[in-house]
């Protein structure tokens, strides 16, 4: 009887635990993102990873590889406008696999001199988890112009 109440309890307990499986975003981030292009009426490219990217300027100058050091101006914002984070005009510099994913396959897309913008899915950004004010499964958006590489 003892092993019977035993088991019957660790099925009760195992039963009533929230699961701890992570919510999966990159449905409902292509979703979202797909209203945004078209709600803005912009002409975007998607990659087989997933992120959307925007060639407003296509620049002449060197195109960076996923390993370069370079110069980027940008204005980071959620899809309702928000913004979370911005460069001044002379921008900041940073080695390409030293940011999030997005970032690392996106701006290879553009050569010095060139302008647009990325639309990042929560798998290329920051993931299901909350980040540095940044709330889990959330779209990125950057306004980005590529100033050079170093």
């Amino acid at each position: 009887m003892k092993k019977v109440l035993t088991m019957f309890t660790i099925v009760i307990f195992a039963s009533c635990s929230k699961s701890d499986k992570p919510v999966d975003f990159v449905t409902q981030n292509d979703e979202d993102i797909q209203a945004y292009i078209a709600d803005n009426n912009l002409n975007a490219q998607k990659s087989s990873t997933g992120l959307y990217y925007v060639i407003n300027e296509e620049g002449t100058g060197v195109q960076p590889t996923f390993s370069d050091n370079v110069t980027v101006a940008y204005k980071g914002y959620f899809l309702n406008g928000s913004v979370f984070d911005q460069s001044d005009a002379n921008g900041i510099s940073f080695n390409l696999q030293r940011v999030i994913s997005g970032w690392t396959e996106g701006i290879t897309y553009f050569k010095e001199g060139g302008s647009g913008i990325l639309l990042i899915p929560a798998h290329l950004g920051y993931g299901n988890n909350n980040s540095n004010g940044i709330p889990g499964g959330s779209v990125l958006v950057f306004d980005v112009t590529l100033i050079s590489v170093n």
